[in-house]
């Protein structure tokens, strides 16, 4: 049913990625379907790094971290932006769309007041991405 699914990770908030995260791990799991950490960075210095090289290694290490714990193989991909907070949703389905993912799996907060105005980053990629978008609740 599914082969490829796509995780997005911000790495500043790994803490609330373990539901989202087990679940990909399950549904890969059944299918025998393969997962892909996404991140997206700037190239300029951030709290999680001090440039891109920097951040691939830790997404990297995060994604051989999970996929440790929860007995899966999981890659990574991470991905350049000028300014991660315009380009964030547009990035994430082009990353969908480009590189074939037919699942993503994705963290969500529950909705407060902004969200009633503006599209979250979840709701953004469940509306115009060409594949099941599976929005997970944070714990």
């Amino acid at each position: 049913m599914y082969n490829k699914i796509m995780v997005p990770v911000d790495l500043r908030h790994t803490d609330t990625l373990g539901k989202a995260i087990k679940t990909a791990v399950d549904i890969a799991k059944a299918n025998d379907a393969h997962i892909t950490f996404v991140g997206v960075t700037t190239s300029q210095p951030s709290s999680v790094a001090h440039n891109p090289e920097e951040y691939d290694t830790k997404l990297k290490a995060y994604a051989d971290e999970q996929g440790q714990k929860h007995g899966v193989t999981i890659s990574h991909k991470s991905k350049i932006s000028h300014d991660p907070a315009i380009d964030k949703d547009d990035l994430m389905e082009e990353i969908v769309e480009g590189e074939g993912f037919d699942l993503v799996v994705m963290a969500s907060h529950i909705p407060g007041f902004a969200e009633h105005i503006f599209a979250s980053n979840a709701g953004y990629l469940a509306s115009h991405a060409h594949c099941s978008v599976f929005v997970v609740r944070g714990e």
